[in-house]
């Protein structure tokens, strides 16, 4: 990376904090314009940014990118627009008796941090990287982005729109590789949101802490599904399917491994291959079916499988059309379920982002808590089953980003609840009033009443037999 980048990204930085500090206090109308832009961009360019995802992928289904990108980021607009008002508000606290009786006064004010970063992923390059500036611009402040350089159409054609819609003290997009990600991570933002991988979220931590600059990391890990034995397995099959195959798994809630009874695995597994059937008749020119992004992650998941089957599992593919996948260039890879795991093998040791379902069982549900407790916290957890003894077991007993019950992956499109993970599979959320105080400072403020307080109360020298009086009361 060029050092004059490094400059401009500075440079950006200064004059976004500068137009910030100016322009304070910026009323609420002018959040709700900025936000009112990035709705436009989002409504009058697309197709342009489909067809640019559908570039990089080398195979994306345009209407899947319309819906999982586009649409759905407007309507967290819409959102954010129809709750900022109620968010901002000021919340009265509470003050120590007698403070009350003697006009003392407490709030808290939710006010603008300031300067954001925004480092986004390559999986849904336009919901990752406009989604969080949404309730950035919510909370008034001003933002810079960094997309990923693996979907680079999406990411110059971001940045051009961005450009076109918003004065750059404003909104800012800086493109490029691994250098220039490092040096962004580096810069003194006021916050800083990131998503992606665990390994990546412990180094943009690491850059971010020279400056003491707070982070929201949006991470992952090995979501589990549990599938009870009161599940409908159809269903159940079907919805996995969606959930495992949607982007070809190249999803951070992707349902990362499924534990299910010892004596249903069979038909668990029928279930999920009926599922896949029924949605993907065909996959290798089938638009609704994605391609892996690169040769290097389709690669990664190559020898995770070839791996698995090295180390003794069975290896099932799910080809509904009897394709062949070998003669293609196409980055298509069918659903590919692994039985017989065990822990060495790649497929459980690192999170898949990608059609690969490694499937566990168990005698007893308690095998399956205690195995998914042993283990890194996972950003999504999923039951299926209408045993409401044996699901709040499951919920009660283990620990998640977010769950969703009877379906996989849904509780991140829930506008109204936080989205984020616990412990390495992220720090903080978005999404929800958690996302706007997220990117606001709580401001506490107290006002003192015109009497002599801390006199009255014995909280000043010289001490005497108010003081102990005081701390008998205080101490009761």
């Amino acid at each position: 990376m060029a050092d004059d980048q490094k400059m401009e990204m500075e440079r950006v930085l200064r004059l976004q904090r500068t137009a910030h500090t100016a322009n304070r206090p910026e009323p609420m109308a002018l959040r709700k314009d900025r936000i009112k832009r990035a709705m436009s961009l989002l409504k009058e360019h697309g197709d342009t940014l489909c067809k640019a995802m559908g570039a990089d992928f080398g195979n994306r289904s345009p209407r899947q990118s319309m819906l999982t990108d586009i649409a759905g980021t407007i309507n967290f607009g819409k959102y954010c627009l129809k709750n900022m008002d109620k968010w901002a508000k000021t919340d009265k606290r509470s003050v120590q008796f007698p403070l009350g009786l003697l006009g003392a006064k407490a709030e808290v004010r939710y006010e603008p941090k300031g300067v954001i970063g925004i480092l986004s992923p390559w999986n849904f390059p336009v919901n990752l990287s406009i989604g969080p500036l949404m309730q950035v611009l919510a909370a008034g402040n001003r933002a810079m982005i960094k997309p990923s350089e693996f979907t680079e159409r999406t990411s110059l054609l971001t940045k051009e729109l961005i450009e076109e819609y918003f004065t750059p003290d404003e909104v800012a997009v800086f493109t490029g590789g691994p250098e220039v990600a490092h040096a962004f991570s580096g810069l003194p933002f006021d916050h800083l949101v990131f998503t992606g991988s665990t390994a990546t979220g412990r180094k943009v931590m690491e850059s971010a802490a020279a400056n003491l600059v707070p982070v929201t990391l949006e991470l992952g890990g090995k979501s589990p599904v549990f599938l009870g034995r009161s599940a409908d397995y159809e269903k159940a099959g079907e919805r996995i399917a969606l959930g495992k195959m949607m982007n070809a798994g190249q999803i951070c809630l992707a349902p990362d491994y499924l534990y299910v009874p010892e004596d249903r695995e069979d038909s668990a597994i029928a279930a999920v291959e009926l599922g896949v059937r029924n949605m993907y008749p065909t996959l290798l020119d089938n638009d609704d079916y994605a391609s892996v992004v690169t040769d290097r992650h389709f690669d990664r998941l190559q020898s995770m499988v070839a791996d698995a089957r090295d180390k003794g599992a069975e290896v099932i593919e799910i080809n509904p059309g009897d394709e062949d996948f070998s003669n293609t260039n196409a980055r298509k890879m069918p659903l590919t379920v692994l039985r017989n795991v065990t822990d060495d093998m790649q497929a459980m040791q690192e999170e898949i982002f990608g059609p690969v379902l490694p499937v566990k069982t168990y005698k007893n549900v308690d095998e399956a808590i205690d195995y998914v407790n042993e283990r890194d916290r996972p950003l999504g957890l999923y039951y299926f089953g209408e045993d409401k003894g044996e699901r709040e077991r499951v919920l009660t007993k283990t620990i998640s980003g977010g769950v969703t019950v009877n379906d996989v992956i849904f509780h991140v499109s829930m506008e109204d609840l936080p989205f984020g993970g616990v412990g390495p599979s992220g720090i903080g959320s978005y999404h929800g009033v958690e996302g706007f105080r997220e990117f606001s400072h709580a401001r506490s403020v107290y006002t003192q009443p015109k009497i002599d307080v801390a006199g009255l109360g014995g909280f000043k020298p010289p001490y005497g037999e108010k003081t102990d009086k005081a701390l008998k009361a205080m101490m009761k």
